[in-house]
């Protein structure tokens, strides 16, 4: 009797990596959000975190800006690495979506990596200089996988990944003109939940084309058996 191949531990183990990363962040994260002493560029004197008024980034701060020491930022801290490290796993798999290799994954791979390295450097300081510098590798990196997304007719995920890149350049705008800057913080958020839902998409859809090329594979490898 036949039975249902079944992948392996650690390919599992592997696609499950990015999710792991994903949901430590925002366990993290909202531990570095209870811990933060509190004040907002707008409200400084106000205690705690405040989702609307408050910046992730200031999680990340030595000092909140009330003048406190940020209990919350150690929390922070380990939320940015233990995303930027599932990202990374995610992003070294990501060449398994599409059947043929060329340039533009190589592009994709490579500017992906330099901006999660980059990002890495926010709990330095240099804010300004680092979002800028890690923004135009990330824009690089997620529009050549919108290219291989649309190429290789993954169209919801290519969707996604536009309305992503779409929103991350509003983000951009709002912070460089100063046009609408009260919303940003909110707008910073909406941008973070797009980014993971497209994250988690891009995991789930690599997981279905390694269980079928693993089912394929299993299927051939039986066929030369008999």
């Amino acid at each position: 009797m036949k039975t249902k191949p079944v992948l392996d531990t650690y390919k599992l183990f592997l696609l499950s990596l990015p999710l792991i990363g994903i949901g430590s962040f925002i366990f993290f994260y909202f531990m570095a959000a209870k811990y933060y002493p509190g004040g907002s560029w707008i409200l400084p004197d106000k205690n705690g975190f405040s989702f609307w008024h408050n910046y992730l980034c200031d999680l990340l701060d030595i000092n909140a800006i009330n003048g406190e020491p940020n209990k919350g930022r150690t929390y922070a801290i380990t939320a940015l690495c233990l995303l930027c490290l599932g990202i990374f796993f995610l992003w070294s798999l990501l060449p398994k979506l599409f059947k043929t290799k060329n340039n533009i994954q190589k592009i994709m791979s490579a500017s992906g990596y330099l901006s999660l390295l980059t990002i890495l450097f926010l709990a330095l300081g240099n804010h300004d200089v680092i979002v800028r510098i890690a923004g135009v590798f990330g824009v690089v990196a997620f529009i050549a996988c919108c290219v291989e997304l649309n190429r290789t007719n993954h169209k919801k995920l290519f969707l996604l990944g536009l309305v992503c890149i779409i929103t991350f350049l509003s983000n951009y705008y709002i912070y460089e003109t100063g046009i609408y800057i009260k919303a940003l913080p909110v707008v910073q958020k909406f941008t973070f939940a797009l980014f993971i839902s497209w994250f988690i998409g891009l995991d789930m859809a690599l997981y279905r084309v390694v269980r079928q090329s693993y089912y394929i594979e299993n299927q051939n490898q039986n066929q030369v058996s008999r």
